[in-house]
């Protein structure tokens, strides 16, 4: 059997969780922790980093960073994970949802421009399967407009584009840390901020509303309640159990790219004689291999390989997504693999 997806554990996991423990320190922002945000910010030359209960919860972070108001839109991908479209909805932002390429599965970028209006405020892109977007082109369409960035990263811990890191190159990155990513924490992310500006009032937002933050580093004798927030701060528990994944980052992401590497060999006979399309990474991305992904002609195709997989060719676990909608008006089916 070949499972979706198998959390990963390097076997330091326990003894870092019996640390917190000993050290009666359970609640997020302990030393685990600034480990973790520590590690992001120097491996990634990200300016902050901010561990949060999820990639989800980043994403509402980064929105509510956005100081968006009623009427405002945020641009986002018509092929995306729910969170994308929450975060902005829940900031009290009206969507537009922008075509994808039909070869990456991003967002296109040359479509992006003809649904910016003047109530445009935020571009969200998201990092489909580890391989970036085209970001040079989507960030100079940002800085001509005048708009806001946001990465969803979730899936792009470890991948880049054109030497930078995914996450990093907006104003604000999101990384997801749930059980089906590279790296694991049961349920976690991260936020990554570029601008400093942002970051006392992200640590605000993080910490209920409050510059508790600011508190504990000795710059004030007493917090409160400042601002707007929630509890977006993780356990010290689950930030120990990726610190044992974050050491050995590098180990992990040779074994993905060792697997996707041998379903790619596996598979190009089939995409040569045009029965299945591959995954495609545009030269300057460097992916994370966090998923492989294969499209078939039409859904009739999609499904009678599924069933085939699960009877006759051994059993799968399969991420059925919906058809999307792609640049020129045509659908893609996808089966996934993790």
């Amino acid at each position: 059997m070949v499972y979706f997806n198998v959390p990963p554990c390097t076997g330091d996991e326990m003894a870092f969780i019996e640390q917190a423990i000993q050290n009666h320190k359970i609640c997020g922002d302990g030393p685990f922790t600034k480990q973790c945000n520590a590690w992001l910010e120097t491996r990634f030359s990200a300016q902050k980093a901010l561990l949060t209960t999820s990639g989800t919860t980043a994403l509402d972070m980064a929105l509510l960073l956005c100081d968006l108001k009623p009427g405002d839109e945020v641009i986002l991908p018509s092929y995306t994970f729910s969170s994308t479209a929450t975060a902005p909805v829940l900031a009290g932002a009206n969507l537009v949802f922008a075509d994808i390429r039909p070869d990456t599965m991003n967002m296109d970028e040359t479509r992006l421009e003809e649904a910016i209006t003047d109530k445009t405020k935020v571009i969200i892109v998201m990092h489909y399967a580890g391989v970036a977007c085209e970001m040079d082109t989507i960030m100079d369409i940002a800085r001509r407009h005048r708009l806001i960035v946001v990465e969803d990263a979730a899936q792009g811990v470890m991948s880049a584009y054109k030497g930078k890191a995914l996450g990093t190159i907006g104003d604000f990155g999101c990384y997801s840390f749930h059980e089906t990513k590279n790296y694991s924490m049961g349920e976690g992310g991260a936020l990554l901020i570029r601008d400093r500006i942002y970051n006392e009032r992200a640590e605000i937002l993080r910490e209920k509303g409050t510059d508790r933050s600011k508190f504990y580093r000795g710059q004030i004798d007493k917090y409160t309640w400042v601002d707007i927030g929630d509890s977006y701060l993780p356990s010290e528990l689950n930030a120990a159990y990726l610190w044992a994944q974050l050491l050995k980052a590098d180990k992990i992401n040779e074994n993905r790219m060792d697997s996707w590497n041998r379903y790619y060999e596996a598979l190009k006979p089939l995409a040569d004689q045009g029965k299945i399309d591959l995954p495609a990474v545009p030269d300057g991305c460097i992916h994370n291999a966090h998923m492989f992904w294969i499209k078939c002609r039409d859904l009739k195709e999609r499904t009678e390989l599924i069933d085939f997989l699960k009877t006759g060719g051994g059993v799968f676990r399969i991420s059925l997504y919906s058809a999307a909608q792609c640049s020129g008006g045509e659908k893609v089916w996808a089966v996934q693999w993790q």
